[in-house]
């Protein structure tokens, strides 16, 4: 088992930035991706942002692209997002997520779940 506990999120304003922690721990090296997704009231769970924990490869959503950056640190287990530029429509629960699969952008591939973080971006 994989546990994830996700943190830094909060209120803030249009423009601000955020960055959200997600601590692993467990049978991490039964993983190969970490993702952030994130999901808003009323709307289906998307796709963030994933990294490898073997290399620096990472890729985005479109949406976020530019604003986003994930990273890792694998001396502490430990996976971040750095956002800037925060909008309103950034506004969801943001949820840290596990998988052994290669490049998936799907939740349903995503086999361990933090209890998610809510950050909410006033205009």
């Amino acid at each position: 088992q994989v546990q994830l506990v996700e943190s830094g999120g909060g209120l803030v304003q249009a423009g601000d930035s955020l960055r959200l922690s997600c601590a692993a721990s467990g049978r991490i090296l039964s993983t190969n991706t970490m993702g952030w997704f994130r999901q808003a009231p009323g709307k289906e769970r998307e796709f963030v942002a994933r990294i490898y924990w073997s290399n620096y490869s990472t890729y985005y959503a479109d949406s976020v692209k530019g604003r986003f950056t994930i990273s890792r640190d694998n001396a502490k287990n430990t996976v971040y997002l750095q956002m800037n530029s925060l909008k309103p429509e950034d506004t969801a629960l943001y949820y840290c997520a596990a998988t052994r699969t290669y490049a998936s952008d799907v939740p349903s591939d995503y086999n361990y779940w933090g209890q998610g973080t809510q950050v909410t971006v006033s205009s």
